[in-house]
């Protein structure tokens, strides 16, 4: 299977039509959103290309290949522009090589994990920092960085789980920014 992760667009049209091309070229069957799709949350400055309703348009032409969850920026106004459910905080996918656990990372994270077995990954966002790693208790924590408004020193990215392998990439080049295995 093949997925695409996204985080934190924070309303920026320019980052949501780069990540829409993404999409289309990676050969991905779902497009999974970890939350703060449309606003840009009072600690952000405003994303370049600000524009929410055009953002929502954009991704309601993808709404049947998204799966979602709600971020802390997010609200039930948001969910009135959107065609894919937004609002539920957390979401799985069961996978041969385990669960990927999806979350934005305000309620859970690194710091408080869910109830996650070895050869279960964390997918989350939040944090607009990329993580691809495996814990010493076999836990993989998965985070695709932010398209938008990235932090740390990174470029804006996005994540691709092809196969057994994780790896978060540059939306700018496609460049490999983190990549780690997941295996049970």
């Amino acid at each position: 299977m093949k997925l695409m992760f996204a985080s934190d667009i924070h309303g920026s049209l320019p980052a949501t039509e780069q990540l829409l091309t993404r999409f289309a070229q990676s050969g991905a069957r779902w497009l999974v959103l970890l939350g703060d799709v449309l606003y840009h949350g009072p600690r952000n400055a405003l994303p370049e290309g600000y524009n929410p309703a055009q953002v929502a348009e954009r991704l309601n032409t993808q709404a049947e290949r998204i799966i979602a969850v709600r971020g802390n920026c997010d609200s039930e106004v948001d969910q009135m522009l959107l065609h894919f459910p937004i609002t539920a905080p957390w979401q799985q996918v069961l996978l041969a090589q385990g669960r990927l656990f999806l979350t934005h990372g305000h309620l859970y994270s690194p710091e408080n994990l869910p109830p996650l077995a070895a050869g279960d990954t964390l997918v989350y966002g939040h944090t607009h920092i990329p993580v691809a790693e495996r814990r010493d208790d076999g836990i993989t924590l998965f985070n695709p960085g932010s398209v938008s408004i990235p932090k740390g020193g990174f470029a804006a990215s996005y994540g691709m789980l092809d196969g057994a392998v994780l790896s978060v990439q540059a939306l700018e080049d496609d460049a490999v920014i983190a990549r780690v295995e997941i295996t049970p």
